[in-house]
């Protein structure tokens, strides 16, 4: 579902990303972690069509989004990590919006926006302008856009930043639910224990490096014989 073949990114003289190579499979849930500038942003932005690598190709789902940047885009949902909303619509006009730009019938829209309200629990505050939300009613608001078109792979950029355990609680759930039934999602994460609960593969960028790459069963054998959770294993790989 998403390729990166030989993605390097050069800012001037700087390598922000160095030959990075990874294959992302339909159900996957890709734990992505390194430390601050380590390139994650930057592997992003690159992923998403924000940036264009300076060499290398990115496909998604076989199509490489640089040649046919439309139709590789209409399978990619994106969550960044601040949530960008119209303050002045409601959280219904701004979904009905966002499934405006692609271009999804009404009915169809409406059955979709009906069924994502449910499952994130944003329930009367979608009727409320957004500009009166929290940080994570913000959070459910941009995911539910995110998820309209039934995207084949979500790319999310430290999804559980600002919120509130109950929050968390439902993002986590729908997540792990949506890699559950063949959604391939490539999340971005500072919070180890997050990644370590929920994720079924973690890599690890050091210096636009990855310097480790695994099935978590991998993961697990390798803290139960050297390390006592992630975090020790992540710092004993980027110190």
């Amino acid at each position: 579902m998403l390729d990166l073949i030989n993605i390097t990114k050069k800012f001037g003289t700087f390598i922000a990303v160095d030959n990075i190579n990874l294959s992302i499979k339909a159900g996957d849930f890709f734990g992505f972690l390194g430390q601050n500038g380590a390139g994650k942003t930057t592997t992003i932005k690159m992923i998403t069509g924000l940036y264009a690598p300076t060499s290398g190709n990115i496909l998604i789902n076989n199509i490489d989004i640089y040649k046919d940047p439309i139709k590789a885009k209409s399978f990619i949902g994106y969550i960044p990590d601040q949530p960008f909303l119209y303050e002045k619509l409601t959280g219904r006009e701004f979904l009905y919006f966002s499934g405006g730009l692609y271009s999804i019938d009404k009915i169809t829209l409406k059955k979709k926006i009906e069924k994502t309200i449910e499952e994130l629990q944003i329930g009367d505050w979608v009727d409320k302008r957004t500009e009166e939300y929290s940080q994570g009613m913000k959070q459910r608001i941009t995911i539910a856009s995110a998820l309209l078109h039934n995207p084949k792979l979500l790319v999310v950029d430290e999804p559980m930043v600002g919120l509130d355990p109950q929050s968390a609680f439902v993002v986590k759930n729908v997540l792990k639910d949506l890699a559950n039934n063949g959604v391939a999602i490539f999340m971005s994460t500072h919070s180890l224990n997050v990644a370590e609960e929920i994720c079924t593969r973690i890599g690890i960028i050091k210096d636009g490096r990855m310097i480790f790459e695994d099935k978590k069963e991998v993961v697990e054998t390798i803290k139960g014989s050297d390390h006592q959770n992630l975090e020790s294993l992540f710092l004993h790989l980027t110190k």
